[in-house]
C-alpha cells in the first residue's frame, strides 16, 4: 500500500468513525424527544401560541412581577368592563377581567407590593364583573392593609365608578367624564317591524313571562316590572357602594346619581373625587405619598401578531342593518348594566 492509498484509508475511517458517533447522538437525541411527555409538549405549543397570538395562560402575562424591590401596580381598568372571551387574532387592546382578578390575587401574596393605582378609561360595563373586581380589590385592602389611589382618564363612567370607589383617594384629569350612577337594562320592541316583514315570533313556553325580552312580541306591564325590579335592587347596591367609597350617606348620592354625567370640576364640587392633577402630577404625587418609585404593570394580553393584525385590520363601513344589530348586541341583551353610552358611538 502505498503512501496516498494510506491516506485515504486513514481518511475514510475518519470519515466511517465521525458517522458513526453522529448516528449515535441522532438516534440518542431522537430518543429523548420522544420520551418528552405530550404535557410539556403542549406546554411549549402554548407557550409559542401566547407569544405570537396572547392566548396563554394569564400568569405569563404577569411572570415580571418585581419580588425583591417594592412597587406600586398599575391596574388598567380601560373599555367596556365585561367578561373576558376567546379573542381573534385581530383583537386590540382592552379591559381583560381574567387577567385582573389573576393580578390582585398575585399582588395579595407579594410582600414587595406597596399599593395599587386604578387607571380608569371606561364607560362602565356588567354588573356582575364590575361588582367581581371591586370585591376582589377590597378583600385586597383588607388583607394586606395596602392603600388603592384611583385616576380617571378621558372617561370613567358608571361601572368605572363603582371600581372606583375601592380607593383610598380618587383623582381625575381636567377633562375627565364621570359619573352617571345607575343601571340600564335594554331590549328592543321588533314586533312592529317583523310584522311588516311577515314574520311572527313563536316561543314555546312554559310560564308567560319564560319568553320575557323577546324582540319579537311587546313587553307586558307585569314584565316591564319586573325588570324595573332587578334595576332598582341593583341601583341600590351601587348607591350603597359609592357611599361607602366617598364617605357620604346613601341620600347625598341618591341626589347626585339619576344618571347624569359631571366634569371633573363639577365631581370635586360635588364630593365624587378628592381633586383634578395630570397624569404626571398624579404619579408624582402617589410616589411621595408611598415613599415608593417603582410603578409596574403588567404586559400587554395581545401577542405579536395580534397586535400586528390588528394594525393591518382593514376598514369595512358597516351598512345600516350591521349598525343596528351592533347595538342590539350591545345594549339589548337584556343584562343588566353600570353603564354609559359614550356620546358618538
Amino acid at each position: 500500500m502505498n503512501k496516498k492509498q494510506t491516506t485515504w484509508f486513514i481518511v475514510a475511517a475518519v470519515i466511517f468513525i465521525v458517522g458513526g458517533i453522529a448516528s449515535v447522538l441522532t438516534n440518542a437525541l431522537s430518543e429523548r424527544l420522544a420520551a418528552d411527555s405530550e404535557e410539556q409538549m403542549t406546554s411549549s405549543f402554548g407557550s409559542i401560541m401566547d407569544s405570537l397570538y396572547g392566548t396563554g395562560d394569564v400568569s405569563a402575562m404577569l411572570a415580571d412581577m418585581p419580588k425583591g424591590e417594592d412597587f406600586i401596580a398599575v391596574l388598567p381598568i380601560e373599555g367596556t368592563i365585561q367578561a373576558s372571551g376567546g379573542a381573534s387574532i385581530y383583537s386590540g387592546e382592552g379591559y381583560n377581567h381574567d387577567l385582573l382578578m389573576a393580578y390582585v390575587n398575585k399582588l395579595i401574596d407579594n410582600d414587595a407590593n406597596k399599593g395599587i393605582i386604578l387607571r380608569l378609561d371606561t364607560p362602565g360595563g356588567t354588573v356582575y364583573e364590575a361588582d367581581e373586581l371591586y370585591l376582589k380589590l377590597m378583600e385586597y385592602k383588607e388583607k394586606t392593609g395596602r392603600p388603592i389611589w384611583a385616576y380617571m382618564e378621558s372617561m370613567c363612567c358608571s361601572g368605572g365608578v363603582y371600581i372606583a370607589s375601592s380607593s383610598d383617594e380618587q383623582y381625575a384629569n381636567r377633562i375627565t367624564t364621570t359619573g352617571s350612577i345607575g343601571v340600564i337594562m335594554s331590549n328592543y320592541d321588533m314586533s312592529g317591524l317583523y310584522k311588516k316583514l311577515g314574520i311572527k315570533e313563536v316561543n314555546i313556553v312554559s310560564a308567560e313571562n319564560k319568553d320575557m325580552g323577546s324582540a319579537g312580541k311587546p313587553m307586558t306591564s307585569e314584565q316591564k316590572a319586573i325588570y324595573q325590579s332587578v334595576v332598582d335592587e341593583y341601583y341600590e347596591q351601587f348607591v350603597g357602594i359609592v357611599a361607602k367609597g366617598r364617605n357620604m350617606s346613601e341620600a347625598e348620592v341618591k341626589k347626585l346619581a339619576d344618571g347624569r354625567i359631571y366634569t371633573a370640576k363639577q365631581a370635586v364640587e360635588n364630593g365624587l373625587i378628592d381633586g383634578i392633577k395630570t397624569s404626571e402630577e398624579f404619579d408624582a404625587y402617589v410616589k411621595e405619598t408611598s415613599g415608593v418609585d417603582l410603578f409596574y404593570e403588567p404586559k400587554s394580553s395581545g401577542g405579536y401578531l395580534s397586535s400586528l393584525m390588528g394594525s393591518v385590520k382593514p376598514e369595512k363601513e358597516k351598512t345600516e342593518a350591521e349598525v343596528l344589530v351592533d347595538l342590539m348586541n350591545q345594549l339589548g341583551s337584556g343584562v343588566p348594566m353600570y353603564y354609559a353610552k359614550p356620546i358618538g358611538e
